[in-house]
C-alpha cells in the first residue's frame, strides 16, 4: 500500500515537472518581453502617447481597476452571449447541411455570404437594428463571426466519418440517429473544438469592435476609444490587456472542456504526455 502510494506520488511529481518544463520557456519569454519593453521605453524616452511603459500601464490599472473590471464584465457578457447564439445557429445549420442535400445547396451560399460581410461594415447596422446601448447588438455582431467557423467545421467533421464505420452501422440496421450519435458526432468533435478555439478569440474581437461604434460607457471598446481620444494611452492599454486576458481565459476553458469531452483523441493525449 505504502509503495503504491509512493509510486503515485512520484508519478504525479514527474507530471508536474514535465508541465513546468513545458510552460517555463513561454513564461520566461513573456517576462523577458515585459522587462525589455520597460527598458526600451525608458532608454529611448518614448512618449506615453506613442507607447506607455508596462509600469505606467500597471499604474493606470491600479487607479481605474473598478471601472476596468466592470467594463471587462460587460464585454465578456456580450462576447459570451454572442458566442452562444452563433454556436447554436452554426450547429443547427451544420446538421441540416450535412444531413440533407437540398439544405446544403440552400444554406451554404447564405453562410458564405454571412462570412464575407466585413464586421466593420455590419457593426453600425447591428447597432441601428438592435439599439446602440443594447447588449444584443454586440451579441449579434459576435454571433456572425462565430457562426461560420462553427458551421463549416462541424459540416466537415460530420461528413468525414470513416466509410467502413458507416457500412458497419448499416449492416447492423442502425437508425440514422444511432449512426449520427455513434459515428458522425465522435468524428466531428475534433473539428468542433477547433471551431470553438477560433471562435473564442473572435467573440472578444467582435464585441469590442461593436463597442467602438457606440454602446454602454463601461465597456472595454468604449474605454479604449475614449481614452485614446484624450491621449490617456496607459488606460487604453490596460483595457486592451484585460481584453487579451479574457480571450486567453475563454480559450483555456475550451481546452479544459476538450480534455473532458474527448480524452481519447490524439491531440489531447499528446498534451497529457
Amino acid at each position: 500500500m505504502t509503495a503504491g502510494r509512493a509510486g503515485r506520488r512520484t508519478g504525479r511529481m514527474r507530471r508536474i515537472s514535465r508541465r513546468l518544463a513545458y510552460y517555463l520557456p513561454a513564461i520566461a519569454v513573456f517576462l523577458g518581453g515585459i522587462l525589455l519593453w520597460e527598458l526600451l521605453v525608458r532608454a529611448f524616452r518614448i512618449e506615453r502617447f506613442l507607447l506607455p511603459a508596462p509600469s505606467a500601464i500597471a499604474g493606470a490599472f491600479a487607479d481605474d481597476a473598478d471601472e476596468l473590471l466592470r467594463a471587462g464584465v460587460t464585454t465578456l457578457i456580450e462576447a459570451a452571449g454572442g458566442f452562444a447564439i452563433g454556436l447554436v445557429a452554426g450547429l443547427i445549420v451544420a446538421f441540416l447541411t450535412a444531413r440533407y442535400a437540398f439544405a446544403r445547396g440552400a444554406l451554404m451560399p447564405f453562410a458564405i455570404a454571412a462570412n464575407a460581410i466585413p464586421i466593420v461594415a455590419f457593426a453600425p447596422i447591428a447597432n441601428s437594428w438592435f439599439g446602440i446601448i443594447s447588449p444584443l447588438s454586440k451579441m449579434m455582431i459576435v454571433a456572425m463571426l462565430v457562426f461560420f467557423p462553427v458551421m463549416i467545421n462541424v459540416v466537415r467533421g460530420l461528413t468525414s466519418a470513416e466509410p467502413a464505420s458507416l457500412e458497419l452501422m448499416r449492416s447492423y440496421a442502425s437508425s440514422d440517429w444511432t449512426v449520427v450519435r455513434k459515428v458522425r458526432i465522435p468524428a466531428a468533435l475534433p473539428y468542433f473544438f477547433t471551431a470553438l478555439k477560433v471562435s473564442a478569440t473572435l467573440s472578444l474581437i467582435g464585441a469590442i469592435v461593436g463597442e467602438y461604434f457606440g454602446g454602454a460607457s463601461e465597456a472595454l471598446g468604449r474605454i479604449i476609444v475614449e481614452n485614446a481620444a484624450f491621449l490617456r494611452f496607459s488606460t487604453a492599454w490596460a483595457a486592451i490587456i484585460i481584453a487579451a486576458a479574457l480571450g486567453i481565459a475563454f480559450y483555456l476553458i475550451i481546452i479544459a472542456l476538450e480534455r473532458v469531452v474527448m480524452p481519447w483523441h490524439a491531440s489531447v493525449r499528446e498534451r497529457e504526455v
